[in-house]
């Protein structure tokens, strides 16, 4: 049996218990959260062309305030709930998909992150194409070929971190996998095996084992900070000790901060000397220097402006970060410490295991109702209680589609 064949028949077997329907119910929310949060972005007219699902993920994650499976790396949700209102779908056909992502980004494991795939776009297409193809109705057969056609499509580098590209690729993963979907439906054929031979040649390893247990294996980390979740750790343990430090980054107080952490949890910070917003959401420094400076790093923290001020600059300088070699599997793997070195000659410490929101440390309710009323005035109003049907008619409204420019006419003169 495939690897396709096996997650195929899980999925279409899989029957929700209340626990897999509270996360889905959670995850639903959330990523409509985000995404509203998102209505004044400058992504917003740039996909507005794209086909729904791909537009409606890629503003739920260019904010990167979206959820994460953090044993695989994967943002599952943004891919999955998108593919699933595009297509009518509701919660079982998002655990679903939500169970063959995290399923796939365990085949693909750690060493295919670190060589630089997005692992949320790789595992995400055929998981979006089972999504969509079980809100459509499809048999285990034609499930498994719809992973098959989505393989094409299974890409994304990190490479595209801090630029739109992270959030354009991971709409199009959204998106191959609706249309894989919809091709299964109508008769197009493609061979199961070559998800298995995909899995290998980009670094995984196929089984057909691991069935077993809830839809999400590990439960999905709910964001606090709208920022890769490489930082929500870091960030987490300065604010511990924020309060120790007052007066300490603005009246030069401070002379050295150094952050000591497994050296795999920080591979996805990829800009040591952010400029813009979108890369500073990549920063290890930068991460340091908004939890210090802003308190609660929120949106208003990962604007161009923020990033450049002449503080926050200022304290970018002083960060070092002390990367412990060994294995890796997760961006939650042992802990990370800090220490704050003072002109006085003492020091500050911080050691941090579980961030707020990790699936050990789950988001509290009163967590939830601060960062949905963060995503907007009238996010809380709008998602809660809000069903599948009326996700996707929110979605619309929020996000509607656009026209795509028409081509330019060589022929015609200016």
């Amino acid at each position: 049996m495939t690897a396709a064949r096996a997650l195929a028949q899980w999925a279409h077997d899989h029957r929700p218990d209340p626990d897999d329907l509270a996360l889905a119910d959670r995850a639903l929310a959330d990523t409509l959260a985000v995404a509203l949060a998102a209505r004044a972005h400058p992504l917003r007219p740039v996909a507005a062309p794209l086909p729904d699902a791909a537009r409606w993920a890629a503003m739920a994650h260019v904010l990167d305030f979206d959820d994460l499976h953090t044993d695989t790396t994967t943002h599952i949700s943004v891919v999955t709930v998108p593919a699933v209102l595009a297509v009518g779908g509701d919660a079982r056909a998002y655990l679903a998909g939500a169970g063959v992502m995290a399923r796939l980004g365990a085949m693909l494991g750690w060493r295919h992150y670190a060589a630089g795939w997005h692992a949320t776009c790789t595992a995400g297409a055929p998981a979006a194409a089972v999504a969509a193809g079980i809100a459509l109705g499809l048999d285990v057969p034609r499930l498994a070929t719809a992973m098959a056609l989505a393989v094409p499509a299974a890409g994304g580098v990190q490479e595209a971190f801090g630029t739109h590209s992270k959030s354009l690729q991971v709409g199009f993963a959204a998106d191959a996998g609706v249309r894989a979907a919809r091709l299964a439906r109508a008769g197009a054929t493609a061979d199961p095996r070559a998800l298995d031979a995909w899995l290998e040649r980009v670094g995984g390893t196929p089984t057909t084992e691991g069935a077993e247990g809830p839809a999400v294996p590990g439960g999905l980390a709910i964001k606090l900070f709208p920022c890769c979740y490489a930082m929500q750790r870091p960030i987490a343990a300065l604010r511990e000790i924020r309060d120790r430090l007052i007066g300490g980054h603005t009246g030069g107080g401070i002379t050295g901060i150094t952050v000591t952490t497994p050296a795999g949890t920080v591979h996805p910070l990829l800009h040591d000397r952010p400029v813009t917003g979108l890369a500073a959401k990549f920063s290890m420094p930068y991460a340091i220097a908004t939890a210090l400076l802003d308190g609660y790093p929120g949106f208003e923290s990962f604007t161009d402006e923020a990033v450049n001020r002449p503080e926050a600059q200022r304290i970018i300088d002083l960060v070092t970060v002390d990367r412990l070699p060994g294995e890796t599997s997760t961006l939650l793997d042992g802990t990370v410490a800090l220490r704050v070195d003072l002109a006085d000659g003492t020091a500050v410490h911080a050691e941090m295991a579980l961030p707020p929101g990790s699936p050990g440390r789950p988001p509290t309710a009163s967590d939830l109702r601060e960062k949905f009323a963060a995503c907007g005035a009238d996010v809380p109003g709008m998602t809660a209680g809000i069903s599948w049907t009326g996700a996707a008619t929110l979605m619309h409204a929020a996000f509607p589609a656009a026209d795509a420019d028409p081509a330019p006419n060589p022929d015609q003169e200016a």
